[in-house]
C-alpha cells in the first residue's frame, strides 16, 4: 500500500490521513480539492465535515492536483491552508475605533488573482485602510503568492472574510460607512468626497463589481481612460483611488 505524505507546498496539505488530522486541528482552511469521482473510504468523512462546518470543497481534475502537488501521493486530497490568520469584520471596525478614525475599509467583489490581491493588500496598509473583506467563495484567498506580492504587508493589515458581499454592505451603511464602488461612468474619483467612514468596492479583473453589489454602494467612481483600452488592473485602479481617500483623510 503506497505510504501517504504529510506535504507542505506553500500552502498545501496533501493526503487523506494529513488532511484529516488538519480537520482535526480546527486551523483554518481556504478550501479543501478533491479529484473528480474521489468519494468513498475517508474522502467521504472529509467531505461530510466540510458541509458541517462549511468548509469550501472544490472538485478538480486530478492532473491538476498532481501538477499542483509535484506529482506527490495526494490520494486525490488536498486542503489550501491561507498563509495568514483571518480578522473579522468587528476587529476591522475596532481597530478604527482604537485609532479614532473614521473606518476606511476596501472590499474585494470576486478578486480572482493573487497578485492582484497581494498589490491590494500591500496599497491598503501604505494608505492606512483599516481593513480588508473578501467573499468566501469565488476570490482568492490569502495563500504563498498573495502573501509574497504584499511584501509583508499581510502582516498588518486585518483580511476578513464573509459569506455574502452584499449584507456586509448593507450592515455596513447602517454603521454610516459610506460605500463607493470603483467601476465605469461613475463620477470623477477626484471630484468625490470621501470623508467619514468610508468603504471601496474593487471588482473582479474582467467583469468588475457585480451588478447586484453595485446596485447596493451608494456613489460610483471611475478614473478617466485615455488611451485604447477601457479598464485598468483592478490592483492599480484600486491603489489610486484610495491614495484618493488617504490624500482627504491627511487633510492635503
Amino acid at each position: 500500500m503506497p505510504r501517504e505524505e504529510n506535504i507542505r507546498n506553500d500552502n498545501l496539505i496533501i493526503g487523506r490521513n494529513p488532511v484529516m488530522e488538519l480537520l482535526k486541528s480546527g486551523r483554518e482552511i481556504e478550501n479543501i480539492m478533491v479529484a473528480k469521482g474521489e468519494r468513498e473510504g475517508s474522502v467521504s468523512k472529509i467531505l461530510a465535515i466540510c458541509k458541517q462546518r462549511g468548509i469550501v470543497v472544490k472538485t478538480v481534475d486530478r492532473k491538476k492536483l498532481d501538477h499542483m502537488c509535484g506529482n506527490a501521493n495526494h490520494q486525490g486530497v488536498v486542503a489550501n491552508v491561507p498563509a495568514h490568520s483571518y480578522s473579522t469584520i468587528d476587529e476591522i471596525l475596532e481597530y478604527a475605533g482604537s485609532k479614532n478614525e473614521d473606518p476606511f475599509i476596501i472590499i474585494c467583489d470576486e478578486i480572482e488573482d493573487s497578485h492582484n490581491l497581494g498589490a491590494i493588500i500591500r496599497s491598503a496598509e501604505a494608505c492606512g485602510a483599516h481593513g480588508i473583506i473578501i467573499p468566501k467563495r469565488r476570490n482568492v484567498g490569502l495563500n504563498y503568492v498573495v502573501a509574497k506580492t504584499s511584501c509583508g504587508a499581510l502582516e498588518y493589515v486585518r483580511v476578513a472574510r464573509a459569506v455574502n458581499i452584499g449584507s456586509v454592505i448593507d450592515e455596513l451603511k447602517k454603521k454610516n460607512i459610506w460605500v463607493y464602488c470603483a467601476d465605469m461612468d461613475g463620477q470623477p474619483w477626484c471630484k468625490t468626497d470621501f470623508s467619514g467612514g468610508c468603504a471601496l468596492v474593487v471588482g473582479n479583473e474582467g467583469r468588475g463589481v457585480g451588478r447586484l453589489i453595485k446596485e447596493k454602494c451608494d456613489v460610483t467612481v471611475s478614473l478617466p481612460m485615455c488611451g485604447k483600452i477601457n479598464s485598468l488592473n483592478a490592483s492599480v485602479a484600486a491603489g489610486i483611488i484610495m491614495y484618493e481617500i488617504a490624500r482627504q483623510r491627511l487633510g492635503l
